[in-house]
């Protein structure tokens, strides 16, 4: 296989990351139409008739294949693939845990899985269970991450060099030099997250846009929540929380129904601002298609 883009339908090797909140049929739309593969983010979304609605908001804005996240330490998760099967969704991404409790229903009915893994072992494990393809998400990424992960430049040549399927790099993915040297490690595609929350498409809020534009490469934190880790902007309630040992499992539960208030409106002290160390490199809100094209000039 050439590259990823094979499997997917799409044109180019890249696929736009799970962004929750902020992943608006509008964005996921604009990299489908970019020639990438566009994904709609279901964490935050089990209502069956909202999830249909934003599924039906893609097809009418393109023709070009999209794709959504599952996740797999939600305990709908199989309700919410019957769901995007239904609606006609061909490729899920699964992450945040063990693919095996959705593999059999997905793959009975034909549906293409790639796996996000931290470490080789999981991508192992993930390849033995029958997924189509792993996507190596290095440490450097945004947003939730497992534990006993490491640098993409280290992961994607040991996940594909332990692996017989094909394998995506993501984390500090964002412009040509990223997107070659991912090759150069063995990936076949990539995986890109916190520079397309920077598209003049995607619903995040201005405030959180210019966050990104504005912050250098160390002005994120790993931040530890019990079950897993997220890389997020260092605002100054992320400070406080870490001053304090990082928030225990239920005080990052409370900060859930705190996202859209923070990611869509705009109010930073919120929530915590997912985000990965590429932040450094970004230096302007651009429109999707401009970086993507960028990215394989």
């Amino acid at each position: 296989m050439k590259d990823i883009s094979e499997l997917l339908g799409c044109k180019y090797p890249i696929i736009q990351g799970a962004m929750g909140v902020i992943c608006n049929p509008e964005f996921v739309a604009a990299v489908s139409e970019a020639g990438g593969y566009g994904l709609l983010a279901t964490s935050f979304e089990n209502d069956p008739g909202k999830l249909k609605a934003m599924v039906d908001a893609v097809k009418a804005l393109t023709n070009k294949p999209f794709g959504a996240n599952l996740m797999a330490v939600n305990p709908k998760a199989v309700e919410v693939a019957a769901l995007l099967v239904e609606a006609g969704v061909k490729v899920v991404t699964t992450s945040g845990g063990s693919p095996k409790v959705l593999l059999p229903y997905l793959k009975e009915r034909d549906i293409k899985v790639l796996h996000v893994v931290s470490n080789v072992s999981n991508a192992v494990k993930a390849a033995a269970a029958g997924v189509d393809a792993v996507i190596a998400e290095g440490s450097e990424s945004g947003g939730m991450q497992g534990f006993n992960g490491a640098s993409t430049m280290v992961l994607t040549p040991l996940v594909a060099d332990a692996v017989d399927v094909p394998v995506v790099a993501a984390g500090g993915i964002g412009d040509s030099r990223g997107y070659k040297a991912a090759f150069i490690l063995g990936a076949v595609g990539v995986q890109v997250g916190t520079a397309f929350i920077a598209a003049e498409e995607c619903i995040a809020h201005a405030n959180y846009k210019n966050a990104l534009v504005s912050a250098s490469e160390i002005d994120t934190r790993l931040m530890n929540v019990e079950w897993a880790q997220f890389r997020v902007v260092a605002t100054p309630l992320v400070e406080e929380m870490m001053d304090k040992g990082g928030p225990s499992k239920a005080d990052f539960s409370a900060q859930g129904p705190s996202m859209e208030a923070a990611w869509v409106q705009g109010d930073l002290e919120a929530s915590i601002i997912a985000a990965g160390q590429i932040t450094g490199m970004i230096k302007a809100v651009r429109p999707v298609r401009e970086i993507i094209e960028e990215m394989v000039s």
